[in-house]
Formats: C-alpha cells, sequence, structure tokens
C-alpha cells in the first residue's frame, strides 16, 4: 500500500488551481542539490530545475530556474531584470523571504510572488522538475503550466 504524502503549500496551490503534477520523492541519504536529485530520480539533468533566488541592485529580488546541470549567468540575469547587477542571496535569508529552505525552495507558494524567470530550454519540454516546497519532494508538471501560474518569462538565463 503506497503511503499518503502530506500535501505541502506547492501542491496545494496547483491543486487549486487544477494544474496536473506529479509527486516524486527521493532519498536524502544521496545528496539535496540538483544534480543529486536527478540521478535519485533517474531523470535527465536537463528536466530538474532548481529554483535560484537573487537580489538586483536595486534591492529587489528575482527568482531564476535553471536546469541541475548548469548554472545561473548572472550577466544574463542582469540583462533581463534591467539591474546594473545581480547577486545571489544568502541561505540564511531564504526561509525568512521565501518560506522556504535551502534544498526545498519551490517556485511555487513563495512569501511574495517575484519576478521569476525560467530558462529558456524548458519551453521544449513537456514536463519538468522542481521542488515540491520540502526537501525530499519534487514535483513534476508542465513548464508552461508552471510559467502561468507564477506569472514566470522565458529567458535564456544560463550557462
Amino acid at each position: 500500500m503506497k503511503k499518503e504524502i502530506d500535501k505541502t503549500l506547492a501542491m496545494k496551490i496547483l491543486d487549486k488551481n487544477k494544474i496536473e503534477y506529479k509527486v516524486h520523492e527521493y532519498s536524502l541519504n544521496d545528496g539535496i542539490d540538483a544534480k543529486s536529485v536527478s540521478i535519485n530520480l533517474n531523470e535527465d539533468l536537463n528536466k530538474v530545475y532548481k529554483t535560484l533566488v537573487t537580489r538586483g541592485k536595486s534591492n529587489k529580488y528575482y527568482v531564476f530556474l535553471v536546469e541541475a546541470d548548469r548554472n545561473l549567468d548572472l550577466k544574463k540575469a542582469a540583462k533581463v531584470t534591467h539591474e546594473k547587477y545581480i547577486e545571489m542571496i544568502h541561505q540564511a535569508e531564504l526561509l525568512p523571504l521565501t518560506g522556504y529552505v535551502h534544498g526545498g525552495c519551490s517556485p511555487i507558494g513563495m512569501k511574495k510572488l517575484f519576478s521569476t524567470f525560467i530558462n529558456i530550454d524548458a519551453k521544449t519540454l513537456d514536463t519538468v522538475f522542481v521542488s515540491g516546497g520540502k526537501i525530499g519532494l519534487q514535483i513534476e508538471l508542465n513548464p508552461l503550466s508552471l510559467a502561468n501560474l507564477i506569472n514566470a518569462h522565458f529567458e535564456d538565463v544560463s550557462i
């Protein structure tokens, strides 16, 4: 018998908006970084997206989703946000700012809806994986549905 998973805020928001998704649990023993998660789930690195929270020179916050095997290109990020520069926030700022912890930060259900950018390659995929809102949980869903839900834009932001 399959155990019932407690619904996270991200899952409740998807349910409320009638967006189809699948839940995938993974072992914490193998690491919580996006590369480890993709290996643990036996999924392509280009389908598992990490959620990165940044701050621009203006002190505005921005969220970027990039593939597990890629990095955020800070110059490209600054360009798409019309900022002079972009920097990653400190890990200690993540929970108070978003309501999520490092390794469990979902782009769905943050305390505030920040300007969000998904790397352009996601647009060509049927589904992508993002954090389900807690460590050990990933949500698989259509990237266009995700973008519509969180008002995200597809841009070339990775290297």
